[in-house]
């Protein structure tokens, strides 16, 4: 798959602009034989380092949808940042054929992500945790990523690259870095999807997504001002209040929901 370098503003105001039935995937159930869990049910199983001492991305593409390098160093870089993980977090590639034809659902991507899981999420003492990169595109066609699960995301490469921008700002891989982050972000818990913040900074129209258009968790990459997406850097950093957040439910300061393990 050739990746194009621009991406239009349109796209780009698309990005992140999604609610819980976009970017997060419905019906994220607990399901036999083995609990999956919410967006958000393994936040305190990365977070501390009581029972997992190391962790495990696992990425699984088709045949010429591998993500940039600087999308997973990037992830790796953010997790690192804010979880307690003492003998490493790494990335493990996969190349897999998914033999799906079609859009994609929620359900979908989560029955195809279990299927092709090389590990239980929880293994021993490393946590796992999977990114599925397929072709096609999900049900809804302005979402770019979505989290199904406790341990489960997507992001969709042919919605990314199908567009041209006239400046070629921000680039595709600029736009791929960010979702990344994004939807790993809902894996954490990110915004208040397994606890309620002591910060205002959820998204009252857009739950679980941050107000603050500086936080990669933010509900849209958009603004007013269209040089935001021309000539302006797309976030990919959790923000103070997302930071500060995570640190609370590592500590305990703040309570936390629906765990797979606590």
């Amino acid at each position: 798959m050739a990746r194009r370098a621009p991406l239009t503003f349109l796209l780009v105001s698309m990005m992140l602009a999604c609610g819980l039935s976009g970017c997060l995937g419905d019906e994220a159930l607990d399901l036999l034989p083995e609990k999956k869990g919410v967006p958000g049910g393994l936040t305190l199983a990365c977070l501390r380092s009581s029972m997992y001492t190391s962790m495990v991305i696992e990425i699984d593409h088709e045949p010429g949808y591998r993500p940039f390098t600087s999308s997973t160093d990037m992830l790796v870089d953010r997790l690192e940042q804010v979880c307690d993980k003492p003998s490493g977090i790494s990335i493990k590639y996969s190349e897999v054929s998914f033999d799906h034809e079609g859009t994609w659902s929620a359900q979908d991507v989560r029955d195809k992500g279990w299927e092709t899981k090389d590990q239980s999420p929880r293994d021993g003492t490393t946590l796992y945790w999977q990114v599925l990169f397929p072709a096609g595109t999900y049900e809804t066609d302005s979402v770019l990523g979505v989290a199904v699960d406790a341990s489960t995301v997507a992001l969709f490469s042919d919605s990314i690259d199908e567009a041209d921008g006239p400046f070629g700002r921000p680039s595709v891989e600029d736009v791929e870095n960010s979702v990344l982050v994004h939807e790993v972000g809902h894996l954490l818990g990110l915004v208040n999807l397994v606890y309620q913040s002591p910060v205002d900074h959820e998204d009252d129209e857009h739950p679980g997504h941050s107000n603050n258009d500086e936080s990669v968790m933010y509900w849209a990459v958009e603004s007013a001002d269209l040089s935001n997406f021309i000539f302006g850097e797309l976030p990919n950093e959790f923000d103070a209040d997302d930071l500060a957040d995570l640190a609370g439910l590592a500590d305990g300061s703040i309570a936390i929901r629906d765990q797979l393990w606590s």
